[in-house]
């Protein structure tokens, strides 16, 4: 990857991007004051260098037939490298499993899971995750409701001066 010096056009687009990563190479070369075509090689630029990883949708889960989000907090019984890499290969596999984090502390992970119900998420729990090999504890942590949702970083400049 090549790395990028970010400058304040650079910053910029990041932010744009993390806010709409639908909006067109014109609407934001607009937004951040250069014209289409350097904008866009910036862009690509961004993305060779690891600083965009993707652009994705935000799908209203409830829309499309999952109506609760779990967290859990995991706990192994053994915290060798390799059982810790064959647990995350197994939620690698898990799609109700939409972020995982290794954590430190008295929990190994903390999972984010959607289910359809109450009996879905049973189920999932019951059959593969307190299943699996190496799961000491589970502790689940039902969400209510969501009441923030910012994908993403406080993109700021330096100093800590918002753009």
């Amino acid at each position: 990857m090549k790395l990028v010096k970010l400058d304040r056009t650079d910053i910029r687009i990041l932010r744009e991007l993390q806010h709409d990563g639908s909006i067109t190479n014109v609407a934001l070369s607009k937004k951040v004051g250069i014209s289409p075509p350097p904008c866009l090689r910036r862009v690509r630029s961004l993305e060779e260098a690891g600083y965009i990883r993707g652009y994705y949708a935000d799908i209203a889960a409830d829309k499309v037939g999952f109506g609760i989000t779990v967290f859990a907090m995991v706990s192994l019984a053994s915290h060798t490298e390799s059982d810790i890499a064959h647990f995350a290969k197994l939620i690698e596999g898990w799609p109700q499993v939409r972020e995982s984090y290794l954590m430190t502390g008295d929990t190994d992970y903390l999972l984010k899971i959607v289910a359809e119900d109450w009996e879905a998420f049973q189920k999932f729990v019951t059959t593969q995750l307190s299943g699996s090999p190496n799961v000491a504890h589970i502790k689940s942590m039902p969400a209510m409701r969501r009441t923030k949702f910012a994908p993403g970083v406080p993109i700021e400049e330096k100093g800590g001066t918002p753009i």
